[in-house]
């Protein structure tokens, strides 16, 4: 059963130290081979999109244990320690502009490992909208690392702001068991809390709101509450203060693009060019007042040492401790290629090779 709970994400500026940062992509080398090694790259994908695993790993690199560079920076040290014809994956995208090149690498990542791009650039979109329409929830995303094998199976990574906290909120995605990119898709959100109104089209409980929205748009019957004569004039509906809904001829245009598209599904909604934040929020609040099929409200919000932090917590990084860990990994790796498989064999038991309590 996957535990539940949260992580206190404070956004910290400033940049990590260079003596860090290159020491962070050479253990994230080692541990990402060793994985790939003994479990294969499905596995070591599944393991990132679980935020536990994916905390854990940031640590063990040396990162800040608890502020938002937790994902940037070791999604960074990622993107420079793999490299696709050795680890037979490929990392896309970043923080910031990085994320908005996602595409094209993508593109480059299909050309590689001679699969469909186009499936890989869809599913990128998706849950960016996904995360930024679907799940309101106050936070703006400004990450999106795409992780891509030679095989088509993926992971993503996302990460949004709280201007107003400060805190930043982590989603996880994977292909893996993904039934579907609408009810309920994450393998795990971690935030800094629970808030206490999110619009969660994500729900289960929001299915028939789903439903209704799509149908609205499809059925050009928006002028039925609106009390518009077409379906694409100037309209503001009248309701409590907290649910008064405008639509500007910019939002008009938009669905009107949407009600010519036809979309299939809620899916295909969501990719309707302009389609964004307050139009889904708005086709949720119709099918509420409506047909009394009110969408979720609830957070679905979900949630950890081991060479200190450069920030000096738990405890100052110790150089020489992580340059002999990177150098044990690396040995293994070396050993492990030549056949001798004694030092992977020993990794499973490191924990007897922990020392004392340390700081």
């Amino acid at each position: 059963m996957r535990r539940t709970g949260h992580a206190n994400l404070p956004l910290h500026g400033g940049h990590v130290p260079r003596w860090l940062f290159n020491r962070m992509v050479k253990l994230a080398n080692a541990i990402t081979s060793i994985i790939i090694e003994e479990h294969g790259s499905r596995e070591f994908l599944m393991r990132l999109s679980d935020p536990f695993w994916f905390q854990s790993f940031s640590c063990i690199l040396g990162f800040d244990w608890h502020s938002s560079g937790t994902t940037t920076t070791t999604c960074a040290a990622l993107k420079s320690a793999v490299r696709p014809e050795e680890h037979g994956i490929f990392v896309a995208g970043g923080k910031g502009k990085a994320s908005r090149k996602t595409p094209i690498e993508l593109e480059y990542a299909g050309r590689f490992f001679d699969i469909e791009s186009q499936d890989l650039i869809r599913a990128s979109r998706l849950v960016a909208k996904v995360d930024n329409s679907c799940i309101q929830d106050s936070y703006q995303l400004y990450h999106h690392t795409f992780i891509v094998d030679e095989n088509g199976e993926w992971t993503v990574i996302q990460q949004g702001l709280n201007n107003n906290s400060g805190y930043a909120r982590r989603y996880h995605w994977s292909n893996q068991n993904l039934e579907d990119f609408i009810e309920e898709p994450h393998t795990g959100i971690a935030s800094p809390s629970r808030e206490k109104k999110v619009l969660n089209m994500t729900s289960a409980k929001s299915r028939s709101a789903r439903n209704i929205s799509l149908d609205i748009v499809c059925e050009g019957r928006l002028q039925e509450y609106t009390g518009q004569r077409t379906l694409y004039n100037y309209s503001i509906l009248e309701m409590p203060s907290h649910h008064e809904i405008k639509f500007s001829e910019r939002d008009l245009e938009v669905f009107q693009r949407a009600y010519e598209l036809q979309p299939r599904s809620y899916e295909e909604l969501l990719l309707v060019k302009g389609m964004g934040p307050k139009k889904i929020r708005a086709l949720a609040l119709i099918s509420d007042l409506v047909y009394g099929e009110p969408p979720s409200w609830e957070d679905p919000v979900k949630y950890t040492y081991a060479h200190g932090g450069k920030d000096g917590h738990p405890y100052p990084v110790e150089k020489k401790v992580y340059d002999n860990t990177i150098q044990f990994l690396e040995d293994a790796i070396n050993d492990s290629k030549l056949g001798r498989e004694d030092k992977l064999k020993a990794l499973k038991s490191l924990k007897a090779f922990i020392p004392g309590k340390q700081g």
